[in-house]
């Protein structure tokens, strides 16, 4: 959840710089930009991560900051993996709000947060939703970050899953364990559906 919030705060500005202010040159090397890493092996950027937090790294060279083996560390990994996937559907959903209604919002005396809160944000809601049934999902699923970048201290429901199936070889607990991310999803996708986000998938 906070990895869902925390894309959506950061996907929100950034699309809406793309749909409604970048020039045509800059929004096409800004999809270049985000789409990119998405042609990268998810190892290779989970590693590249993992180099970054580790002792000697750079922020433990600049900033004398540890990370390493953290839930901070998850977080932070995870909310750079799934950006993209929130950034494409606020951009579709922003890039679909026709101008004349921030027009008409502006004339009526409606400053930029006013306008924000009252007009854009309601009606990119479903594509909010949308981003956030990719973002939520996969770090609800994901057992590899947790792995490489939490170590042991970082406990997620992939985690348990795989460590009962592996190590454990209790796989009752497993198989039982695994219907707790499916019941969550099929609740989040009714929500999902009520609120219209499947329109921007």
């Amino acid at each position: 959840a906070a990895v869902t919030v925390t894309d959506a705060v950061i996907a929100f500005p950034f699309a809406y710089f793309m749909a409604r202010v970048a020039s045509p040159r800059a929004r096409t090397a800004l999809f270049v930009a985000i789409l990119l890493p998405l042609w990268a092996s998810y190892l290779a950027k989970v590693y590249s991560w993992l180099l970054i937090f580790t002792r000697g790294g750079v922020l433990d060279s600049v900033l004398n900051v540890h990370l390493i083996y953290t839930n901070w560390a998850v977080f932070v990994v995870f909310c750079y993996l799934w950006l993209p996937f929130m950034i494409i559907p606020v951009y579709a959903a922003l890039e679909r709000i026709p101008a004349s209604l921030i027009e008409a919002s502006q004339d009526l005396g409606g400053q930029t947060w006013r306008t924000t809160r009252s007009v854009l944000l309601p009606l990119a809601l479903p594509g909010i939703v949308a981003g956030s049934i990719f973002t939520f999902s996969l770090s609800l699923g994901d057992y590899i970050t947790p792995l490489l970048v939490g170590g042991t201290s970082a406990t997620f429901i992939g985690n348990v899953i795989y460590s009962n199936i592996g190590i454990a070889n209790n796989v009752p607990f497993a198989a039982a364990m695994a219907l707790v991310p499916i019941a969550i999803m099929a609740l989040y996708l009714l929500g999902a559906r009520a609120l219209g986000a499947f329109e921007e998938v």
